[in-house]
């Protein structure tokens, strides 16, 4: 079955201050990037009620509840200095998350065996009851809920955002029905990640953190991967798998400090293909701020990941 886009304009509403990197320009050049062919884009359908109820299994339902109300107040900071805020925050982080929703029932239902959510806010950051890190909602854990919840599961998740997933990371800690694997630039922001980082109780061995050092290149970033991605498939079977697709390891990002090149991105994209087999794989936006460089690495990883490199 063809890859599916999963994303929604109301994503463009979340408005930074002038001169931050995360800004609404991001969701064209990630959606750019998917124009792969035969990729087919998604009808998604920002039902409030159904997200909320998805935000809850991940975050204190407070969470959202704040967030709407400093969203009516106007622009602003909100739970940390790197969190600006407007008016349309609150129903971009909304439908991001109706977006990866829209993805899980296009793997569940639809038989596609490839979802790509080019969405902002990103969402690997955001703590049960705090946003921080440019994050909200935790787009994909809730994602990786959603499956479970609906008997696809056990689950792998994936991150290579250049920043570790520290909010990924904490919703998994005890658990052993998720293995969450990263790979980033440490030490780091937002400063957890190290090797030691395992997981906890039940979790115990289902979290791999491969921290790397400042510079890291194509070579070092793909041995790092298919060395992970082994410790996957060593300790479960996952019926599906999510990416936290972050491209800011790219060598032209402005805060990454790595050196990764599209031919990077195509082996991620083979590395985790390779690695699913016939297993669906959903891959959400996170990172990324030079916005040629986000273009063409989507477009890469993609290309990897459908096993159709284009030019």
């Amino acid at each position: 079955m063809p890859l599916v886009v999963s994303t929604h304009h109301a994503c463009a509403g979340h408005l930074t201050l002038p001169g931050h990197p995360e800004r609404p320009q991001r969701l064209e050049a990630a959606i750019a990037g998917a124009a792969l062919a035969g990729a087919v884009p998604l009808d998604v359908e920002v039902d409030e009620r159904r997200a909320l109820a998805a935000v809850a299994r991940v975050h204190d339902p407070g969470l959202a509840e704040r967030l709407r109300e400093a969203c009516r107040r106007g622009p602003g900071l909100f739970d940390s200095p790197d969190n600006p805020i407007s008016e349309g925050t609150y129903d971009a982080a909304v439908a991001a998350v109706a977006a990866a929703l829209a993805a899980a029932d296009a793997l569940v239902e639809g038989g596609s065996d490839g979802a790509w959510v080019p969405v902002r806010p990103p969402g690997h950051h955001a703590l049960r009851d705090r946003a921080m890190g440019f994050c909200f909602f935790n787009n994909v854990a809730v994602a990786a809920e959603e499956l479970l919840a609906r008997g696809l599961g056990p689950v792998a998740i994936v991150d290579f955002d250049v920043h570790h997933g520290n909010g990924t990371q904490a919703h998994f800690w005890s658990r052993a029905d998720a293995f969450f694997l990263s790979l980033h630039h440490f030490p780091f922001y937002p400063g957890s990640g190290s090797a030691e980082e395992i997981g906890a109780g039940a979790g115990r061995g289902f979290t791999r953190n491969v921290p790397l050092a400042a510079g890291a290149d194509d070579a070092i970033y793909t041995e790092a991967l298919a060395m992970g991605l082994e410790d996957v498939l060593r300790t479960l079977t996952p019926r599906a798998w999510l990416v936290s697709a972050g491209f800011d390891p790219h060598v032209d990002d402005p805060l990454g400090g790595m050196a990764m090149t599209e031919a990077g991105f195509t082996a991620f994209g083979r590395l985790i293909r390779g690695a699913a087999g016939r297993a669906p794989v959903l891959a959400v936006l996170e990172g990324g701020y030079r916005l040629e460089a986000l273009r063409t690495s989507v477009r890469a990883f993609l290309g990897g990941l459908e096993d159709r490199v284009t030019p």
